[in-house]
């Protein structure tokens, strides 16, 4: 059985946040390389997941404020699925990618550490890209920065279409 460990993630939880919604208020900054915005849809956009469990751990959000996937339209919710494929089509061609974790995490139950914004992890995957450095030295090792993965993969999310089928 494969684990996806992030112990160095705890700090995130544990911290204290911010007043206001991430999502949102990332939203209001037409700085999208700051933000880590990677693309801008019609309902959803793409960023860049601060606290990444692996390279290339991008997130998708509707621009609608809601803790729940009722709480979004049927077009919404198609978009985030055309998102993700589009996404993960992109992180295999620019990162080779093997594999992905894909999904949300709903409620403090579910794991949720933003609760109030509903959003989905696409985490990319490598045959053996975990080892005992997260396990033993509660240390995760990047192999890129945040910003040179941005600027990796801006330029394939500036093409995506989705008015038209690959």
């Amino acid at each position: 059985m494969d684990r996806l460990w992030a112990p160095w993630r705890i700090e995130y939880v544990r911290s204290e946040k911010e007043e206001g919604c991430i999502f949102c208020d990332k939203l209001k900054n037409d700085n999208d390389r700051e933000m880590l915005i990677l693309h801008r849809g019609k309902f959803v956009f793409v960023m860049m997941n601060l606290y990444p469990y692996n390279n290339g751990h991008l997130l998708i959000a509707p621009y609608t404020h809601t803790d729940h996937l009722s709480g979004l339209s049927p077009e919404e919710r198609c978009e985030i699925m055309t998102l993700a494929d589009a996404t993960m089509k992109i992180i295999k061609k620019v990162m080779k990618a093997e594999g992905f974790n894909f999904g949300a995490n709903i409620g403090s139950a579910g794991g949720a550490g933003i609760k109030e914004h509903i959003h989905f992890h696409v985490v990319p995957r490598w045959q053996g890209d975990t080892n005992f450095m997260p396990v033993l030295g509660h240390t995760k090792v990047q192999v890129q920065g945040l910003q040179d993965s941005y600027d990796s993969l801006k330029p394939l999310f500036d093409k995506i279409d989705l008015t038209q089928e690959d």
